[in-house]
């Protein structure tokens, strides 16, 4: 009965969030609790994992099941709802919802979908792929992640970083404050290089280590 968290593996000290729902997709958000405490926990050793549950009522049976490892939780993907009006029970609490659609594709781990189990090697693998964000500061991950979201948009295994740059003004847009925007993009891209989560094929060129 913690706040935001439901399940702890005495393994590996994890907490786990479950949000279940009726229906193949859960969509582009998915409502979560006060937003104070979740923002508060993005810095903390006890921010939860989030396992996404989708069942099929009427067949009595679980359909998908999706882990979001706790390290693409950043502030950029928790929206601040409206505070409760007054009349309300608990008048002026502010509640959160999680954006799923800004979660990259290595973020959205699989364990069973459309009534399939996904191979247990690969589910490890694909956990194993994105843990050197756990090693980054907050700050660090948000710019990672949105570096990974940006090749997951160019929509190819193997990419140049001249269609990295091609994100330059959105990437700008979500950091108002940074004027060095092309030099941070090539950081970013070598943290993610370093990290084993992409393999340098030649000068500027770059393929994703799961798509090889």
């Amino acid at each position: 009965n913690s706040p935001l968290a439901d399940f702890f593996c005495p393994s590996c000290s994890d907490q786990y969030e479950v949000k279940a729902k009726n229906g193949e997709s859960f969509g582009k958000s998915v409502v979560d609790g006060a937003y104070d405490i979740k923002i508060a926990r993005l810095t903390s050793n006890t921010n939860p994992n989030l396992l996404l549950l989708g069942y099929d009522k009427s067949a009595r049976e679980v359909r998908n099941v999706c882990v979001v490892p706790k390290h693409f939780f950043v502030p950029e993907i928790i929206q601040r709802r409206t505070p409760l009006k007054a009349t309300a029970r608990r008048a002026g609490w502010v509640g959160s919802n999680i954006l799923l659609d800004q979660v990259p594709e290595a973020g959205r781990i699989y364990v069973l979908r459309n009534g399939q189990p996904e191979p247990k090697d690969a589910i490890f693998s694909k956990w194993r792929q994105t843990l050197f964000l756990r090693e980054q500061s907050v700050d660090a991950r948000g710019w990672l992640i949105d570096v990974m979201k940006a090749v997951d948009a160019i929509g190819r295994t193997e990419f140049s970083l001249e269609d990295v740059y091609a994100f330059e003004a959105r990437l700008k847009l979500i950091y108002p404050n940074n004027n060095n925007v092309r030099p941070k993009i090539r950081q970013q891209m070598q943290v993610l290089r370093d990290s084993g989560y992409l393999d340098f094929v030649r000068r500027g060129q770059y393929r994703l280590r799961n798509g090889s």
